[in-house]
């Protein structure tokens, strides 16, 4: 009998990681995918007795993403954990226009490109599951990091509006995962060790982040908050003027707010 086979991107740390050792152990084959190296992605993957191919690609292109399904090989994907991210700290006028291009097309482009490929055979197949990283981020108006919480703003409103679409296809199974502050390389890569979020100690455990989306993806749920503060603060995220989110978020987020 062939085994299951997955995808899971930004995988070389953090929520990606966990997510791949949880497939692992679900008795998936994986191909595992991120722009960066997979220096202890690779052991933490080993021992499952499962296959596990890693790929390092920018899946911020349509070649990029086309490299990545062109590695699977032509197998049927049974999981996708569209994971890949970037964030990006300080102010928006300060940013380089690359830095920024490239949040938008890591987390808008290339995260749609690859959910339409995957999802059409998915839906001709009446067979499938994927999970969508998102984030609370998106419900917030992100001062010192408007393009990142924008891009998960399209995220989250993305997925439910395919959600709607696709509501009268059986076995397939698209789920949102909307964390907040979670303890992974995010705020370092973004340039935010200098604030008020990037040095917080309480940020959630990635694992526990990726048991969250992994039990609601296999409950078929449409999304998931991960965390009760994150939850509390998603449903307030309703009622609060987008101004005092924005400047709530200032406080998190602006550069030098890091407590000494």
């Amino acid at each position: 009998m062939a085994m299951k086979f997955g995808i899971v991107t930004g995988a070389s740390t953090g929520i990606g990681l966990e997510l791949a050792k949880l497939a692992a152990a679900d008795g998936y084959d994986l191909l595992v995918a991120a722009d960066t190296p997979f220096v202890d992605a690779s052991a933490g993957l080993q021992g499952l007795g499962v296959d596990v191919q890693t790929l390092e690609v920018d899946l911020s292109t349509i070649e990029g993403v086309d490299r990545l399904l062109e590695a699977a090989g032509g197998r049927q994907i049974d999981l996708l954990c569209a994971n890949a991210g970037h964030g990006l700290g300080r102010a928006f006028l300060d940013q380089d226009v690359a830095d920024w291009r490239h949040v938008v097309d890591t987390n808008v482009t290339g995260t749609a490109y690859l959910l339409q490929r995957v999802l059409k055979d998915m839906v001709a197949r009446n067979q499938g599951k994927v999970l969508v990283t998102g984030s609370i981020a998106g419900f917030i108006p992100g001062s010192f990091q408007a393009v990142y919480n924008g891009t998960k703003a399209f995220v989250d409103s993305f997925v439910a509006a395919l959600q709607n679409e696709l509501k009268d296809v059986d076995g397939v199974t698209i789920t949102n995962l909307m964390p907040g502050p979670t303890d992974t390389e995010f705020f370092e890569r973004g340039d935010m060790m200098d604030t008020d979020v990037g040095t917080d100690p309480n940020k959630e455990d990635p694992a526990i982040t990726a048991q969250n989306g992994w039990d609601a993806l296999n409950s078929g749920k449409a999304s998931v908050v991960s965390g009760w503060k994150n939850k509390l603060q998603y449903a307030l995220s309703g009622v609060t003027p987008d101004a005092v989110k924005a400047e709530q978020h200032r406080k998190m987020a602006e550069p030098g707010t890091a407590e000494n």
